[in-house]
């Protein structure tokens, strides 16, 4: 993504409020004032209109920044395991952070992210977190670990769902062997009706 030119970098309504964002934020909820404020001067300001993919699931060449919402709101979805469906993750609003895997991994992207309105963003590129790592290390470090505790949580929640999904699935593994079971016995009564 590239930073608009109709977002001024400079504007201090707009630069506040995307510091109380980051600090509300529940992945990077221990920075104080101060040291968002370092964050988001390391950020770059971008204006996307509705409707904008802003990083496609599988795409390797984009994964060199994350992005905090400010103002708009943007879809995560997947593919599904049908050709042409997906399947919607969530909906992300303003004072989330959405491409923060591939800012950290460099792995191509999990998710295709879409601009569902016109998106204000904040865009925090891996140059300028290396920037950020070498000239305020211990902000840095605590962004690193909101980052960080932030996937953790994820992990822990997609490992419910699953834990939750496996259980649905036995249980209906279960039904269809009991239909099964039944529709065996009564083909074997047809059957035995039938040589009678």
């Amino acid at each position: 993504m590239k930073a608009s030119d109709d977002l001024p970098r400079s504007g201090h309504l707009l630069r506040e409020e995307a510091v109380r964002m980051l600090m509300r934020s529940s992945i990077v909820a221990e920075l104080d004032a101060h040291d968002a404020r370092l964050v988001i001067d390391a950020m770059q300001p971008v204006r996307v209109p509705a409707g904008t993919v802003l990083m496609r699931e599988g795409q390797r060449d984009d994964t060199d920044y994350m992005a905090l919402l400010l103002e708009g709101q943007v879809r995560a979805e997947s593919a599904a395991l049908l050709p042409g469906e997906e399947v919607v993750i969530s909906i992300i609003g303003p004072g989330q952070l959405i491409g923060e895997m591939g800012l950290l991994d460099g792995a191509p992207r999990s998710a295709t992210c879409t601009a569902l309105t016109e998106v204000k963003m904040a865009t925090l590129s891996r140059t300028a977190l290396r920037g950020l790592v070498e000239v305020n290390p211990a902000v840095a470090s605590r962004l690193l670990l909101g980052l960080a505790q932030a996937m953790a949580d994820r992990v822990r929640s997609t490992n419910r769902r699953l834990r939750t999904l496996s259980q649905v699935a036995r249980a209906l593994q279960r039904e269809l062997d009991a239909t099964h079971a039944v529709n065996r016995r009564l083909l074997g009564q047809d059957t035995d009706m039938g040589t009678a």
